[in-house]
């Protein structure tokens, strides 16, 4: 299973995105979404499945739950914005969700992938939305395979 990983958008989708995950089966969205609408044009490449952040409004929060749990080919991965910890960290996502096997989250706009004997745990793609913080917007891709380590990377979404 390919999945596309994405976060704070902020209400704009980067047009670099639709071609990196043109071949996804599934798009992962951490939160800090923007309109609904955002969401909507990604279901055109994939099915969603999407939290809410700490910026998103109460449409998008009707519609997005803060924290989903899903086992994925035989992981159990987390999905959440992670904003309930301030400033996430990789220690303090697992400290919050030990029964995560892989944890995605956003809210820091820092790229981030943390690996255990090279196994992906910890995945923020980083901010898909316009340039922040002098940290050029990215996304990441992450293949699942049952019985196999994930494999996951950032890709740079060119200078915004």
């Amino acid at each position: 299973m390919r999945l596309g990983v994405i976060s704070d958008t902020h209400g704009y989708l980067h047009p670099e995105v639709l071609d990196v995950f043109a071949a996804v089966d599934l798009v992962l969205h951490a939160g800090d979404i923007g309109p609904i609408e955002i969401v909507r044009d990604l279901e055109t490449l994939a099915p969603v499945l999407a939290v809410h952040g700490n910026t998103d409004t109460w449409d998008v929060r009707r519609w997005c739950k803060r924290t989903v749990e899903v086992e994925l080919d035989g992981f159990m991965l987390v999905l959440t914005h992670g904003d309930q910890l301030g400033k996430p960290t990789p220690g303090g996502l697992h400290a919050m969700f030990p029964a995560g096997e892989i944890i995605v989250f956003g809210h820091t706009h820092e790229p981030c992938l943390e690996l255990v004997d090279k196994t992906v745990t910890v995945m923020n793609p980083g901010s898909a939305g316009a340039p922040r913080l002098g940290v050029p917007p990215s996304v990441g891709i992450m293949e699942l395979e049952p019985g196999i380590p994930p494999r996951a990377r950032i890709v740079s979404l060119g200078r915004g």
